[in-house]
């Protein structure tokens, strides 16, 4: 969440920043409402300094045994005047705070502008696609094959956008997990093992709620909802608290299976698994001191290449564009891994700074150690990596002319 303060100070800049966030909220409107806000803050502690003056003199008028019953109904007056400013103040406090949780995060300054994926930059490339000798097939193909991918047994299950892992290709999708985290946590990641289940107040924090309540799964009569991110738990293992400068940066690292609606993306990656209702994702988070996030977002971003490098996986490096980049994020690198059936290279990971967007939403503060002064703190997180994307990108680059998929030597030991 943006600082109100912030947004009223620099209210042109917020405006050209926006423009570039498909972002439809009336800044206009909020400045209006911040004025009316302080204009009643402004009334009411005249009218309680008008009443506090008042007790005096009645105080004093007792003192005496005179009348004081005109400045007693004067007082009675001044309370129901403050009573009602006071129910308009958090009338329009609650409708301020609703806003800004519609704002979403302003882009960095070295942020391409732009509407979409069109204005991404691509920053760099790891390895060559490979060059097949036949022609391959897309992993949906290869997987039913291989009797490791089950459509229909899912679909009789749970509908379209779910499938049944068997065999061998369930245990791939094992030792994908257990080879992130462990990855992860000599990286210097702590292993945390979470809830599936968020309350709004979570989704709200890390900015799922309210913008995104059309992708989420909700519990009938119950504030819970399906984790749709590994993110979302992780983060908010911090709400609401305070960490000392000392213990800043602190790396986390989790696995969670992630369920969304995929609200409007219906005929888009529909075959196979790149785009499904549940999935597997071991995520990366960072909590970070202001000046340190930025470093911390290029270590984060080679983290998760490490792991296409280890697997031997080309890939690319992408800075996404205002238009492009999730809601809570300042600065967004996509990780895309070259996918064979689609001739193109597909996000695997995406790592986003999000500066203290989350951390105001969450109230997640630091104390400097000198100062003792209280700070925001910077929030960073990434797919490290999605695990579906990880078994296509496995089956398909490492695919024989017989049929069969080679398995990446580092996952050996688990498979």
């Amino acid at each position: 969440m943006l600082d109100i303060k912030f947004i009223v100070s620099n209210v042109e800049k917020v405006k050209e920043k926006l423009k570039y966030r498909n972002c439809n909220v009336n800044i206009d409107k909020l400045l209006d409402l911040y004025e009316d806000r302080k204009k009643i803050v402004y009334e009411v502690d005249n009218l309680r300094a008008d009443e506090k003056k008042l007790s005096k003199e009645i105080g004093l008028l007792k003192s005496k045994g005179q009348e004081t019953k005109e400045l007693l109904d004067r007082i009675s007056k001044i309370s129901e005047e403050i009573k009602e400013k006071e129910t308009k103040l958090e009338d329009i406090e609650k409708e301020i705070k609703q806003i800004l949780l519609l704002i979403p995060n302003l882009p960095l300054d070295d942020v391409p502008l732009g509407e979409d994926e069109k204005s991404n930059e691509v920053i760099s490339y790891w390895g060559e696609p490979r060059n097949f000798d036949f022609e391959p097939l897309p992993h949906w193909e290869l997987g039913q094959k291989l009797g490791i991918m089950d459509f229909e047994s899912a679909s009789m299950i749970a509908g379209s956008g779910f499938v049944v892992m068997k065999g061998k290709g369930a245990k791939l999708e094992r030792a994908i997990i257990n080879f992130f985290l462990d990855f992860n946590t000599k990286e210097g990641y702590q292993e945390v093992l979470i809830p599936f289940l968020v309350k709004s107040e979570s989704l709200i924090a890390t900015g799922q709620l309210p913008k995104f309540e059309q992708d989420l799964y909700k519990i009938t009569e119950e504030d819970l909802y399906l984790n749709p991110t590994a993110e979302v738990p992780l983060v908010n293992l911090f709400r609401d608290q305070i960490l000392e400068e000392n213990n800043l940066p602190i790396y986390i690292t989790g696995y969670a299976p992630s369920f969304r609606k995929e609200a409007g993306s219906y005929g888009k990656d529909t075959r196979g698994i790149l785009r499904q209702h549940q999935f597997n994702k071991v995520e990366l988070i960072k909590i970070t001191k202001p000046e340190e996030s930025e470093i911390e977002h290029q270590k984060m971003v080679e983290d998760a290449s490490k792991l296409l490098k280890a697997l031997n996986l080309p890939h690319r490096i992408v800075k996404l564009s205002s238009g492009d980049m999730g809601f809570s994020a300042a600065k967004c690198y996509d990780i895309e891994v070259y996918l064979p059936s689609y001739k193109t290279y597909k996000e695997i990971s995406s790592v986003s700074n999000c500066l203290d967007f989350q951390a105001r939403r969450g109230n997640i503060r630091f104390r400097r150690n000198e100062t003792k002064k209280l700070e925001y703190v910077h929030t960073l997180n990434g797919s490290g990596l999605a695990v579906g994307r990880t078994i296509i990108a496995i089956l398909e680059n490492y695919q024989q002319k017989d049929g069969t998929v080679i398995i990446p030597e580092v996952l050996r030991p688990y498979t």
